[in-house]
């Protein structure tokens, strides 16, 4: 379960993840989640912090945004953008194997879906990956859309309309 983003999370990131980011050569070693808290969430309403915690410890962050981003797959319908998505380094298995807890991003990840269908989009997600998780993102059954050169050739990811099994 997904909760609001505070600053006991950022600063578990700066304490407990950064170092071992930086170590392992993660490509997200460098972002700083005290920023996206205090400077991104706190002064853009479009913008929603979430945190995945287990036993008091943070297990992984995210950040979406709700107004501006369009779907790639449905011209003219809104979709939650996914702005910033991490899993603890000791939750990756390119870090830890076995990872402690598997199933952080795949959490946050239909977080994001969920609160997509609360805002009347559907179920639509889309995300640019890093290059170093595109596989992840290919293995949730999001659609790959190519390379973005518009943002730093990142690829773009996107789930469609989520269509309920009953």
């Amino acid at each position: 379960m997904s909760i609001d983003l505070t600053q006991k999370h950022a600063d578990e990131y700066s304490s407990k993840w950064k170092e071992q980011l930086r170590l392992f050569e993660q490509e997200d070693k460098f972002w700083d989640w005290e920023f996206k808290l205090q400077f991104v969430i706190s002064r853009q309403p479009n913008r929603e912090g979430y945190a995945v915690e287990y036993k008091s410890e943070t297990q992984g962050l995210m950040i979406i945004e709700t107004q501006l981003h369009g779907s790639r797959l449905t011209p003219g319908k809104r979709l939650v953008y996914v702005d910033s998505i991490a899993s603890a380094p000791w939750n990756r298995e390119m870090i830890q194997r076995p990872p402690t807890y598997k199933g952080v991003g795949t959490a946050l990840l239909s977080f994001a879906r969920t609160r997509s269908l609360e805002l009347g989009f559907e179920g639509r997600v889309g995300l640019h990956s890093l290059p170093g998780v595109e596989r992840f993102y290919d293995r949730q059954g999001m659609i790959d859309l190519g390379e973005d050169e518009d943002y730093d050739d990142l690829v773009y990811f996107e789930y469609g309309v989520w269509r309920s099994s009953r």
